[in-house]
């Protein structure tokens, strides 16, 4: 049996994050982690804020700080991270979205986030490829792009001395210990679960469900695009809890590749691309760039968010397991919030001052069902 400080279960970006802040806080990590795949080899990488309630724009704001901070050290020593400070437009459509862009612009700025609105003609300006007639956009310039697994592989790999990997996959999760797969146990004095769709495997009481996603990428066309490219009615697909939905959502990659999103299907875990709900998305992306028909696709693949009914993120201890800490539920935000929630979590587990409230992603605020170990 080998012991650690802190076993962190997965190395996805949330759980590569939570390691390598506690491995910065003196501890000896272990992360555990099978290669199952999750949303940080899907995603898009869209390193965003997000202001549909306050703990999610505290949540996000905070990380996007640590973003900043890590990113050119990432550039700088592994290039393949792909951090880019690119921005992002939220498309208004109409009168009604330029009117909700203009809202939205005022809660960043009560909050100090730099953004701005434009008006058609310099939107069109800015991105000739957009379609004509969209009444302008919203432009937060704070937002960038990361290739996520190469940068969670550059968190793990920052603390050699304080973070081990080991490639195995947990069974069974008892006090602090944890049993892999071939029977053998992991022991330390607190386990972390961040293995996003997978915790449920460990942790079936969590109410975390999986939101299928499909994504398309191109070949190389730089200067076609950018900045990230959302539609303001993302923010409404985003959250909802039921049923499928599409948004265009297209990012400029620093190869000059295109990478195009977005869907959301609740209650399926099949991989497979479904063709009806990826010629939705296309079609809706055309109808926002046009020119996107006559560039080739290369590739496209599905991925799971691991979506809570609240749509925020659980972080902090298990309501009765003391030595089970949270990371989990992050849905389509687990690469943009992994830095604060790991913060969040290091300063509980360690008893070290809170950089954000806690309360909102406290497991307590669900009535879980099973909640004993």
């Amino acid at each position: 049996m080998r012991h650690a400080d802190v076993i962190v279960i997965g190395a996805g970006i949330v759980g590569a994050a939570c390691a390598h802040v506690l491995a910065g806080r003196g501890l000896h990590v272990l992360v555990l982690d099978a290669r199952l795949g999750g949303a940080t080899a899907a995603g898009m990488g869209h390193l965003v804020v997000m202001d549909d309630n306050p703990a999610e724009l505290a949540l996000s704001q905070a990380s996007l700080a640590l973003w900043h901070a890590w990113g050119p050290r990432m550039t700088a020593d592994q290039p393949g991270c792909a951090y880019t400070n690119c921005g992002t437009l939220w498309l208004a459509a109409n009168d009604a979205e330029m009117a909700g862009a203009e809202e939205k612009a005022q809660r960043l700025q009560r909050h100090g986030l730099p953004c701005e609105l434009l008006d058609a003609a310099t939107l069109r300006r800015l991105e000739p490829a957009l379609r004509p007639g969209l009444q302008g956009a919203l432009k937060v310039s704070g937002d960038s792009v990361v290739y996520a697994p190469n940068a969670a592989q550059w968190l793990l790999q920052q603390a050699p001395r304080q973070i081990r990997f080991e490639q195995a996959e947990a069974c069974r999760i008892e006090g602090g210990r944890v049993q892999l797969v071939d029977g053998s146990w992991r022991e330390a004095q607190a386990v972390v679960l961040a293995a996003g769709i997978h915790a449920t495997r460990l942790c079936p009481e969590l109410p975390i469900r999986p939101k299928k996603g499909h994504l398309l990428i191109t070949d190389r066309y730089p200067g076609v695009v950018r900045h990230q490219l959302v539609e303001l009615g993302y923010i409404s697909n985003a959250h909802q809890t039921d049923g499928t939905s599409v948004a265009f959502n297209l990012q400029p990659r620093p190869t000059g590749q295109l990478l195009l999103g977005s869907s959301r299907q609740f209650d399926t875990t099949d991989p497979a691309i479904d063709q009806d709900v990826l010629a939705r998305m296309l079609r809706r992306a055309l109808d926002y760039m046009p020119g996107l028909a006559g560039l080739n696709a290369i590739r496209t693949w599905t991925g799971f968010r691991a979506t809570t009914p609240d749509s925020l993120p659980i972080i902090g201890r298990h309501p009765t397991r003391d030595q089970l800490w949270l990371a989990v539920g992050h849905e389509g935000l687990g690469v943009t919030t992994a830095p604060a929630t790991a913060e969040l979590l290091a300063a509980q587990l360690t008893g070290g001052p809170l950089p954000l409230d806690p309360a909102p992603f406290a497991a307590q605020r669900f009535s879980l069902e099973g909640l004993a170990a």
